[in-house]
């Protein structure tokens, strides 16, 4: 090895945290029993792929078995060291012998003479001829080895000591068996971890390892196992908190040591002084909550002892001597835990439960009774119907199980009185309460004193369903029955806010359900489903978005294709567009599901159902916020104005919409003034209407109400028309709903508006609806309905249906002179509308003739003044001006010359004196127009 590599390998392997050269221990000649005859010996056998990777230190095979072993240390070096030399202490200035802690009669044997002591042998080289390798595949491979090797005795207590990074070595190691189930018993067989200057949220100095382990990447150096230090990193400090939470469900006693001096690296490369410092700092070394010592060494001494009088060794061995005393004590609190602790909860895991992962995480935040000490707190998950609570709730109850073995979980559905008291009778069984079998007891109040007892030790009480602020706040007062304990937690899921808020539950507590992402979604509507039938990836985007990523519609569906395998998913989304008849149907249909409720009037599968019910719920409580849900599911779905609703105190709308607001059914959009209403909800809403024969009553209300606030569209009044443009489209829909003449004024406005818009195809039809239902209820004759006539007319006009345009102008003239006699001034529109079509197709001389008129009837009936004459000489002359008479056109423009509206005129006359040649005059009288 090159000099210079060879001093950087030297300073930089030992200013990293368990990162040792693996001959430093033997600077100098000793006579150790376990020293190898010299370097190239020691290297390759300790790289020796055949060498076991679990040795036995202590007792040695030369004394025979000894039955008396009471409990397994297993010792965990650092990385960049070896099994042989990480334990071995030695001064080259000392001709001592170089002692081995770990197997000397002496030292730990002496003091703890019924463990067998262990040392676990890996490849931990990551600065010369290292194999690419990661902290979690060492742990992996620990746990593994330590299954394979104790098969004679798999139940025996394990101690496990780590020098620095060898300590996350077993934290994953841990964790990688309590997440594999025949490695289970590993961490509950665990009794006592020592580390030992481990940096658990990793180390200043990996940055610099991975600059040298580039720099020496020609000699075979790979970063990838210094990946994981990273100072403060995410993915450590999500393993060292998921190791915390398996170490306080086992209650592991977990004593933490660190240095109090600082390392001086230069020494290593004969140049004492140049690099000092902490390798692991004591905020890295250990965890709060967890015990901590410190050592007066520095952190490559940490693990080296010189002998029985060493301070740092009378600290760590007698800890370690206590952990081996307190082993059996430590086991059969376990299993007490597990006796005493119960788990009422009425479903099986979900497997298939998917996604909401930060969700979860908030919740396994806060409902564990640990999380706060000083309170029974409460937490509620809030949400409409369907969105997946019951089901966040139970993984989170099977989560809590699992990482507390000490909490026991109750789970109450309080859907109403008599599930509440039969939950809770269930629970004063579980917990032997006094006179519970009495014939009749007061069940909710033995259960709440049971609960609030000391000695009910710690639990989580999961309030399923609890949506009826009746039952909960009035009729049972079922609130007066919750327990309190500090011992204790209690998690509530509501789909109605106000319980929420009448329960006291702070904000930060309060959850509110997420919509499911897509990714989420797609994975849950997959579920039971041949490949056959999801294969097309459009259409599951579009049901998806269809069911608003609602996880029980999803869950419906896919219920629905797997019982009809010959159902794709395009197939069902045709069923959901085809008819709303159709669609609610589907959701109307119950299914089979092993983790909702079964055989309760109050709690069903089909999504229609589950909305019906917070319904009720809505009706009884508030009769306002019902009518208002009838209301606006005639509505467009998206940015309801609050001004659309019927009329009533501003109290009682607040309410109501609050109240709304709280079941989930409107939702809150950026502006105060508007909401959203939920697309499945409103047409849930709709087929209730229809079921209840109330459609008709609702739908006319509604038509009233618009008619009354739809404005007629102008320019200075856009602003209202074109927000409640939406909801008077969707309402127009509505068959039978206009049938009065005052009514079909909604449709006329509508039609106006798309007209003042451009969207002349859709003002077409709203006016021919107009026209309709204006001959059926006014007749022909009535002014209104001539004024629907002409403005169809015009439509039809602007989308270039001409003939059709010259027709319906005709007949609107007809009817208006018989009605009106012909000199009336509401005829002269029809008579300038008509000689405009005419002009239109090019039928000239009828139109000159219709303008002609139209301008001379103007002058009689409006006076010569009036600005519709400068109209009509503007329309005489344009055609004029299409036949090629420029001089009649330029003689008729100058009369107008001097009225009102001139302006218009002047520039009319120059474009027809530039047509006819006279581009100087032309120029002159544009020089003259006012600016």
């Amino acid at each position: 090895m090159p000099r210079r590599i060879q001093r950087i390998r030297n300073l930089f392997t030992k200013s990293i945290p368990g990162l040792q050269q693996e001959d430093v221990a033997a600077e100098s000649s000793h006579t150790s029993t376990h020293r190898p005859t010299n370097r190239s010996t020691n290297r390759s056998t300790n790289r020796s792929t055949n060498r076991p990777p679990l040795e036995v230190l202590y007792p040695s095979p030369n004394l025979g078995v000894n039955n008396n072993i009471e409990v397994d240390i297993v010792a965990v070096h650092g990385l960049g060291s070896n099994v042989d030399w990480s334990w071995t202490w030695q001064d080259k200035k000392d001709h001592r012998p170089p002692v081995h802690w770990l197997k000397d009669p002496n030292m730990l044997p002496s003091v703890v003479p019924h463990a067998r002591i262990i040392a676990y042998n890996y490849e931990s080289r990551w600065h010369a001829h290292a194999p690419k390798i990661r902290l979690e595949l060492c742990g992996e491979e620990l746990v593994k080895s330590l299954h394979n090797f104790r098969t004679d005795t798999p139940e025996r207590p394990i101690i496990f000591i780590a020098h620095s990074l060898g300590g996350l070595v077993v934290l994953h190691g841990l964790l990688y068996a309590d997440r594999t189930e025949k490695l289970k018993y590993l961490p509950a067989s665990t009794v006592g971890f020592a580390p030992l200057g481990t940096p658990f949220r990793g180390t200043k100095r990996q940055n610099l390892a991975k600059k040298v382990a580039w720099l020496m990447a020609p000699m075979g150096s790979h970063d990838g196992i210094i990946t994981d230090l990273q100072q403060d990193g995410k993915h450590l400090a999500d393993e060292v908190h998921a190791f915390s939470q398996l170490r306080n469900k086992l209650d592991i006693p977990t004593t933490c040591f660190f240095e109090l001096y600082d390392s001086d690296y230069g020494k290593k490369i004969g140049l004492a002084g140049l690099a000092q410092g902490r390798v692991v700092e004591e905020e890295s070394a250990h965890i709060p909550g967890w015990g901590r010592e410190p050592l007066h060494t520095d952190h490559f001494k940490l693990n080296k002892f010189e002998g029985p009088d060493d301070r740092s060794f009378q600290a760590v061995s007698s800890e370690l001597r206590d952990m081996c005393a307190n082993r059996k004590r430590v086991i059969d609190r376990r299993q007490q835990i597990t006796r005493d602790r119960h788990f009422m909860v009425p479903f099986g895991r979900n497997d298939n439960f998917v996604g909401r992962d930060t969700t979860l995480e908030q919740l396994l935040e806060t409902v564990p009774p640990s999380a706060n000490k000083d309170d029974c707190q409460r937490t509620a998950i809030e949400g409409l119907g369907g969105i997946g609570k019951t089901q966040i709730a139970l993984e989170t109850a099977y989560q809590v199980r699992d990482r507390y073995p000490d909490c026991s979980v109750f789970w109450v559905p309080a859907v109403d009185l008599a599930s509440f008291e039969n939950a809770y009778r269930e629970i004063g069984r579980l917990l032997q309460l006094p006179n519970i079998n009495d014939e009749k007891p007061d069940v909710k109040a033995l259960v709440k004193m049971g609960l609030s007892h000391r000695n009910a030790g710690s639990w989580l009480l999961i309030i399923d369903n609890a949506d009826d602020t009746n039952i909960l706040f009035t009729s049972a007062n079922l609130i007066d029955y919750l327990p309190f304990s500090r011992e204790g937690s209690i998690l509530f899921t509501t789909r109605n806010h106000e319980v929420t808020v009448k329960l006291d539950i702070p904000q930060g507590n309060s959850i509110a359900m997420p919509k499911m992402n897509d990714n989420d979604a797609a994975e849950l509507l997959r579920i039971g489903l041949k490949e056959s039938q999801v294969k097309d990836a459009e259409s599951i985007r579009r049901l998806l978005d269809f069911l608003t990523n609602l996880p029980l519609a999803i869950k419906q569906a896919s219920a629905y294709m797997a019982l009809n395998t010959n159902v794709t998913v395009s197939q069902y989304l045709e069923f959901c567009e085809s008819s709303n008849t159709d669609l609610i149907d589907l959701l109307s249909r119950q299914f089979e599901d092993r983790h909702r409720y079964k055989g309760h009037a109050k709690i069903q599968n089909p999504v229609a159902t589950t909305w019906l019910i917070s319904f009720d719920h809505i009706s009884q409580r508030n009769p306002q916020a019902a009518d208002f849900l009838k209301f606006i599911c005639f509505l467009a779905e998206k940015d309801i104005p609050l001004s659309l609703l019927p009329v009533t105190s501003k109290i009682k709308m607040a309410e109501a919409v609050g109240s709304l607001k709280a079941y989930a059914f409107i939702l809150e959009r950026d502006t105060p003034d508007s909401f959203d209403m939920h697309r499945l909800v409103r047409l849930v809403m709709r087929n209730w209407l229809q079921r209840e024969g109330q459609w008709e009553e609702w739908a006319t209300k509604v038509v009233q109400r618009l008619t009354k606030e739809y404005p007629f569209p102008k320019h200075e009044n856009r602003e209202t028309w074109t927000k409640y443009l939406p909801h008077g489209q969707e309402v127009v829909k509505i068959t039978g709903a206009t049938t009065t003449g005052e009514e079909t004024a909604l449709l006329f406005n509508i039609a106006e508006s798309y007209t003042f818009l451009g969207k002349y195809s859709e003002g077409e039809w709203l006016y021919r609806q107009t026209l309709r239902l204006r001959e059926e209820v006014l007749g022909k004759k009535h002014p209104d309905t001539l004024g629907s006539m002409n403005n169809l007319a015009l439509v039809l006009d602007q989308q270039g249906k001409y003939e059709e345009a010259e027709q319906m102008h005709r007949q609107t003239l007809r009817l208006k002179e018989e009605v009106l006699g012909k000199k009336h001034a509401n005829i002269l529109a029809s008579m300038n509308n008509l000689a405009v079509v005419l002009n239109r197709q090019e039928k000239y001389e009828e139109a000159e003739q219709m303008h002609r008129q139209t301008l001379a009837l103007r002058e009689e009936v409006l006076g010569r003044d009036h600005p519709h004459i400068t109209r009509s000489i503007n329309n005489v002359a344009r055609t004029l001006g299409c036949q090629g008479k420029y001089k009649e056109a330029e003689e008729i423009l100058r009369l107008g010359r001097g009225r009102p509206g001139a302006v218009t005129s002047m520039d009319h006359l120059a474009e027809v004196i530039r047509s006819d040649g006279k581009y100087e005059e032309a120029e002159k009288l544009l020089a003259l127009k006012p600016a």
